[in-house]
């Protein structure tokens, strides 16, 4: 199954409490490009960003979580 983008941050923390939350409501969340982020010169600015996936027939799910339990200045994607 195709997994799509539900959240992106430049900061790793955020993407790691975002991921944590999906998952605790069961749905299969990962955070991409987290490594790539912090060892690459330009950090997570370099590499467009911290993505949070989830499979394409979670996305609704998940942004509505993401939606409804985030703090209002978290961006989506």
């Amino acid at each position: 199954m195709k997994a799509v983008t539900v959240f992106r941050t430049f900061n790793p923390v955020e993407a790691q409490l975002i991921c944590s939350l999906l998952a605790s409501a069961g749905l299969l969340a990962t955070v991409c490009h987290e490594t790539a982020a912090l060892t690459t010169e330009g950090g997570a600015i370099s590499v467009g960003g911290i993505e949070v996936q989830v499979p394409e027939d979670e996305a609704e799910d998940a942004l509505e979580i993401i939606r409804t339990s985030a703090p209002p200045s978290s961006p989506e994607p």
